[in-house]
């Protein structure tokens, strides 16, 4: 089984969307998510106010790093999300909005909301029926429960169960 990081995920999700929304014009741009490459990360770095070290997560045997990106323009990544399959369900260790997605005057919202569906369209195409699992900060166990349908099992530990990830999936992802 891949190990858990220190990480305790602490995005807040601004709005659920059916993809991600302008919040200057509210216009909806379509999305898609692919695998990251060493290349997608020369610009991804501290000098450039991302939090996280992402070529350190990319370059981790035991997970997969994605990148959201608008419908088209595959050069300008709008998040970024780890996981990891746990053989029954997949982990999310790490997720992070581009740095204009964040704060009062970000770019576009739904970027944690698609990440997070993305995961449990990853674990239903699996066969995990859609089950994920990840780390919380304690300040925002209730955000996730009431904003994603996760339940708390303890700890700071957090699970989206079938039902709640089929909403999610279907908001984002629908068929």
């Amino acid at each position: 089984m891949p190990r858990q990081t220190k990480y305790h995920i602490g995005v807040e999700i601004d709005k659920l969307t059916n993809s991600i929304q302008n919040t200057i014009s509210g216009d909806s741009f379509s999305t898609d998510v692919h695998p990251v490459s060493m290349a997608d990360l020369k610009s991804i770095n501290k000098k450039n106010n991302w939090i996280f070290n992402w070529v350190k997560e990319f370059k981790m045997t035991d997970r997969k790093v994605f990148k959201l990106t608008i419908r088209n323009n595959p050069k300008i990544i709008q998040g970024l999300l780890s996981i990891s399959d746990y053989k029954d369900h997949y982990y999310l260790h790490l997720i992070e909005s581009a740095p204009f997605n964040l704060g009062r005057h970000k770019l576009y919202e739904g970027v944690p909301g698609n990440l997070f569906a993305f995961t449990c369209k990853v674990s239903l195409d699996s066969g995990y029926q859609g089950f994920i699992s990840f780390t919380s900060k304690t300040k925002l166990l209730d955000h996730y429960k009431n904003t994603l349908g996760a339940t708390h099992i303890g700890g700071h530990k957090m699970v989206i169960f079938p039902n709640e990830a089929r909403k999610l999936i279907g908001k984002y992802f629908p068929i």
